[in-house]
């Protein structure tokens, strides 16, 4: 199979993910988790060694984002998302990736921040969870505004699609 080939399912999935994410704040199950089945059946066609460093690399790449998902500060179609980009890149290239989307996500998150695309109490409110054990988080939950508004929530799968692209373009 020419190498384009899988370069091109990937970026029209990446790019249907970031549509969906930017314009709804959501990443459908349909796309995550049919993304990582398809990318775990092309895994076992190339063998079960392929297979279980795909299982690996997206067990590991979805384990960055538990913590956060844990503390309601990102969404679980971004650790499906996550878990399908490792699949699919195994776990030779998990850690690269791993890196270009915590590079992506903070370009990301400072752009939103510069033009006020996200509420920054949020930001202050999630770094003192965890960070300040004094902090009263109930008081401080209080004053965010509602999830359901825009300036609630960065589309992170932006920055997993941008991270996947920058680790294929430059592998670490």
């Amino acid at each position: 199979m020419p190498i384009w080939l899988p370069a091109t399912i990937l970026t029209v999935w990446l790019l249907a993910l970031c549509v969906e994410d930017a314009r709804r704040r959501r990443l459908p199950n349909a796309l995550t988790l049919g993304g990582a089945l398809v990318a775990l059946v092309w895994r076992a066609g190339r063998g079960a060694p392929s297979f279980v460093g795909g299982l690996e690399g997206g067990a590991l790449c979805a384990l960055l984002l538990l913590f956060p998902f844990f503390l309601h500060a990102a969404g679980g179609g971004d650790v499906k998302m996550l878990f399908a980009v490792g699949a699919a890149l195994g776990r030779e290239r998990a850690l690269g990736v791993l890196f270009w989307v915590s590079l992506s996500g903070l370009a990301l998150a400072l752009l939103f921040l510069l033009f006020g695309r996200v509420d920054r109490g949020r930001l202050a409110h999630y770094a003192r969870c965890v960070f300040d054990w004094r902090y009263d988080r109930a008081a401080g939950r209080a004053a965010l505004p509602p999830k359901s508004s825009e300036k609630a929530r960065v589309p992170f799968g932006l920055a997993i699609a941008a991270g996947t692209w920058l680790e294929l373009l430059f592998p670490l």
